[in-house]
């Protein structure tokens, strides 16, 4: 099974995707990558979903991620004396260090990190930004407010704060617990919420190693003040626009998302844009049209990848979300502007090794009209740089490890395929015009461009580039799946 489109499509599993019918429909509707949302569910459900994943992906032939997203901390306030209490724009309203039950003056804040970073004239976001206080002082166990506008504050609801990085690790211990269990399972990518600075990234990676790609989401204002150094220093990330539009104007979320794609482009990172996509969905058969023009914006500019969250985990439509937003991507990509807006956005090559070669590729590929580019990767690093360039033809990615086929199921062109190992250069042009026939991408006597590193292998060794001629006669798909690229259970 080959995708008509380059773009990849991320779909949450949740109580309306559970059962393994639902999800093989989802994979077949087109979503490349399922994600675990352990904001929600216990780990008996998530180990079933992802179970069923895999039995879709036996049963197919074709490696599909699991992204395991972890919750991230949460602050929020405590609880009222009467469950809920009406507060009005003008009156004073404080948050402190008491545990008593609150009323319509004050209520309690169990975060002692806060009252360290709160300063006067900063903002506190209650309840996703439906009330917004105004800090007028702060002590040492008492932050003093204005409340902004009307609204109704509730127990526990949370608390944003939008003008401050505030000192507390991006991984609870209930994250870790998720961390531990998720890689277990064998999730392929982990997503971080929260993430403020590189050093919340680099704290995961600690535990994480190389069992898993790290994907920061992008959901404070904080995280933009450092933002090429956490791009760096992560495998992909995602605009979670979702609490990133609760911390800032609306006006500025689109100014933003596209900063951040353009940096994860630059630095050849995968970049998922995420929440909301098509929100209507969750109860709509179809979606509104400014939500197919969000999806069809974020493919326009780029990106490797489009979210669906309550849409397909609890809405009452996941296949048809699914699918309409394949068709979305799909219409996009045979709009001959789309292509020209790639090749306007290109970013220069970095000045490595590796970019260099799949620089070249790019271009070679596009002067001699090649089918496909074929990239041989142990780590995964040559097809993500090729991917980086926007090559016209589709990148087939050839890897003797499942885990790294699966992982690239995320990112932009790349279709992945698992073979063993090569050992010399005619080994390698054989396999790859053989995978070009057996996947759908060449005919006999098309032309394919190859990428590859040397000695065979070896991560990160990016040195080879290769034109060959595709011969032979093309092998059933069945069969090249069986023989060639089955994926285990």
């Amino acid at each position: 099974m080959r995708r008509q489109r380059k773009a990849k499509i991320v779909a949450t599993l949740g109580p309306a995707s559970t059962d393994i019918a639902v999800i093989r429909q989802l994979f077949e509707a087109g979503a490349d990558v399922f994600r675990l949302n352990f904001s929600h569910g216990t780990h008996e459900d998530h180990r079933q979903r992802y179970q069923a994943v895999r039995q879709v992906e036996a049963e197919t032939g074709r490696p599909i991620a699991v992204l395991a997203d972890l919750q991230g901390p949460k602050l929020r306030i405590g609880t009222f004396a009467v469950g809920k209490v009406a507060v009005k724009a003008g009156d004073p309203f404080v948050l402190d260090s008491d545990p008593t039950p609150g009323d319509a003056t004050r209520v309690h804040l169990p975060h002692p990190e806060l009252f360290r970073v709160a300063a006067p004239g900063q903002s506190l976001l209650i309840d996703d930004g439906k009330v917004q206080l105004r800090i007028e002082s702060v002590s040492a166990g008492s932050i003093v407010t204005r409340v902004v506008n009307h609204g109704t504050l509730s127990d526990r609801k949370g608390v944003n704060v939008p003008d401050a990085v505030i000192p507390i690790p991006a991984l609870t211990d209930k994250d870790r617990r998720d961390l531990e269990f998720a890689l277990s399972l064998g999730a392929d990518w982990i997503a971080l919420s929260f993430v403020q600075r590189p050093s919340d990234i680099v704290e995961a990676r600690e535990l994480i190693g190389t069992r898993a790609g790290v994907l920061s989401k992008i959901e404070k204002p904080a995280a933009l003040q450092q933002l090429d150094e956490i791009v760096r220093v992560s495998d992909a990330v995602m605009v979670a626009r979702g609490d990133l539009g609760v911390e800032l104007p609306p006006e500025r979320v689109p100014g933003v998302q596209k900063r951040i794609l353009r940096v994860c482009r630059q630095l050849g990172k995968p970049i998922v844009i995420a929440t909301q996509m098509l929100e209507s969905m969750i109860d709509s058969p179809v979606p509104t049209r400014a939500e197919a023009s969000d999806v069809a914006s974020a493919i326009y500019d780029g990106a490797d990848a489009v979210m669906l969250s309550a849409e397909s985990a609890n809405g009452r439509h996941p296949v048809p979300a699914v699918a309409m937003m394949n068709r979305i991507i799909t219409e996009v990509e045979r709009d001959p502007l789309y292509r020209n807006l790639l090749d306007a956005q290109h970013e220069a090559p970095l000045s490595t090794r590796q970019d260099a070669i799949c620089a070249a590729l790019r271009e070679v590929t596009q002067i001699i009209g090649a089918a496909a580019t074929v990239t041989y990767t142990s780590s995964g690093a040559t097809a993500l740089r090729a991917a980086r360039e926007r090559p016209c033809a589709p990148i087939v990615s050839i890897t003797p490890h499942v885990e790294i086929a699966r992982r690239l199921a995320l990112a932009w062109g790349v279709h992945s395929t698992v073979s063993p190992d090569v050992q010399s250069v005619d080994e390698m042009v054989d396999a790859a015009t053989r995978a070009a026939l057996a996947e759908g991408y060449a005919e006999p006597g098309d032309q394919i461009t190859i990428a590859a590193g040397m000695p065979f292998g070896q991560g990160g060794t990016t040195n080879l580039l290769r034109v060959a001629e595709v011969g032979g006669t093309k092998v059933p798909a069945a069969a090249a799946l069986e023989a060639s690229n089955a994926v285990p259970a």
